[in-house]
């Protein structure tokens, strides 16, 4: 739209990851389509995870970043750098759980989801989300990822299906139409950096945006952060200067889900939501990305 090559655009993804199995026979084991350069960079995760030892970044020794590794070691990594424990992150993943289950008893997520038919049931609102959640329940879940680690079943997102859209339209068209548009795109920004500390990518994606905006963190009313780990969003927002009053306010990807191909979709229609829901004007949409990417785009109220 901003190239000038399209004027309306569907925005939208879905997920069916309940439908995905693992394939078998020749050629189909994991390192079959591994790059053998990678090798040594693998074998570097492997010793971590025995070690329970503190990210540092290879390439600062001349070595490659393991490109393969699994999302949860690189929560792994984030939370051993930047000092996160466990009772951090489980705080925070109860805390999304209530938000999640106050908003979806007082209607919150009803305007921004649209019934599924399934056989005899009619789905209208997210599987997901763990009313019974308590503190020592999350307390008792064993580590997933390494033995002296610290992500859990319960501070990371679940697998999730799903689908989400949003229209993209120029202002231009959205006036020859005479329809009133929820909001704006102010500006948007995309980071890299190591793929084995994917989680921290909204960090720099997120100043990106705000300086082309000509904004502060400050001006920002509501922020919807993609929780892949507690281990990620927690270091994000601190090193953003951002409380937590202002992020997942309505509960996050720990109890809603994160079904892969919508999230952004996903978030940015929560994000719209929530604006309207308590009035206010300015809003943040990030996540992290495998491969080490950060995405961020801030839109305004019209």
């Amino acid at each position: 739209i901003a190239l000038g090559e399209a004027d309306v655009v569907v925005a939208s993804g879905v997920e069916s990851i309940s439908g995905y199995t693992e394939p078998t026979g020749a050629g189909s084991t994991p390192d079959h389509d591994r790059h053998p350069f990678f090798s040594q960079a693998a074998q570097r995760t492997r010793l971590a995870v025995g070690d329970n030892a503190t990210w540092a970044d290879p390439r600062e020794a001349g070595e490659s970043p393991d490109i393969y590794l699994a999302m949860g070691h690189t929560a792994e990594n984030v939370a051993s750098l930047r000092s996160i424990t466990r009772e951090e992150q489980d705080a925070f993943a109860l805390r999304s759980q209530r938000l999640a289950r106050q908003a979806t008893d007082e209607g919150f997520f009803a305007r921004e989801i649209v019934p599924v038919t399934v056989g005899d049931d009619i789905v209208l609102s997210d599987e997901s989300v763990r009313s019974e959640t308590t503190a020592e329940g999350l307390a008792s879940l064993k580590p997933v990822f390494r033995p002296q680690g610290t992500i859990t079943a319960g501070n990371c997102c679940p697998l999730s299906d799903g689908a989400a859209a949003v229209v993209v339209m120029s202002a231009d068209k959205a006036r020859a139409l005479q329809l009133s548009p929820l909001a704006r795109i102010r500006s948007y920004g995309v980071s890299g950096l190591s793929p084995e500390i994917m989680g921290l990518g909204p960090v720099e994606a997120t100043r990106k945006a705000l300086l082309q905006a000509n904004m502060s963190i400050d001006d920002i009313d509501v922020v919807e952060m993609n929780e892949a780990f507690a281990a990620q969003v927690l270091p994000s927002c601190h090193d953003l200067g951002l409380d937590l009053d202002r992020v997942n306010v309505h509960g996050g990807a720990i109890a809603l889900g994160h079904p892969f191909g919508m999230g952004g979709a996903r978030l940015t229609t929560t994000l719209l939501n929530g604006l309207i829901a308590r009035d206010v004007n300015v809003g943040l949409v990030t996540m992290c990305a495998a491969g080490g990417q950060g995405m961020s785009m801030i839109v305004e109220r019209i």
